[in-house]
């Protein structure tokens, strides 16, 4: 049920049925004296036929805006093959088995690499020092 506001239509349809008028009138007076009325008249009807066309057109309850922006979703926008795909619960369990495992031997490794890095470190402190105490005389 649609609530009719003036005229038995609808606001929607008065705000279309305007725009028309707006667009096409002034067409029509201007094209009249150099292409005659005939032709005025029928290139009014042609600029006016959209406005109808969205204020009039429905299809399963949806305005035509709505039908044509599905139609270039459908056609343009989205791509023409879409596999079907799941979501499966264990391949989700197995990916984050294998995260967590990367995770755990980059964590590990560079514990490792750290502690080795240590070791180099306090063996270069070490013989340095033992070079300083000769070089520098003790007070």
């Amino acid at each position: 049920v649609k609530t009719k506001v003036m005229f038995n239509l609808t606001r929607r349809q008065l705000v279309c049925f305007t725009a028309g008028a707006l667009v096409g009138v002034p067409l029509f007076l201007w094209l009249r004296e150099p292409a005659g009325n005939s032709m005025a008249a029928m290139c009014m009807m042609l600029v006016m036929m959209p406005f109808f066309l969205l204020a009039m057109y429905e299809k399963h309850g949806q305005p035509l805006e709505k039908i044509v922006g599905n139609i270039l979703k459908v056609a343009v926008i989205r791509p023409k093959q879409r596999p079907y795909q799941t979501n499966n619960f264990y391949a989700v369990l197995k990916r984050q088995e294998m995260l967590d495992k990367e995770v755990y031997d980059i964590v590990h490794r560079n514990k490792k690499m750290a502690a080795s890095d240590v070791r180099k470190n306090r063996e270069k402190n070490c013989a340095a020092g033992k070079d300083k105490e000769k070089a520098v005389p003790r007070r």
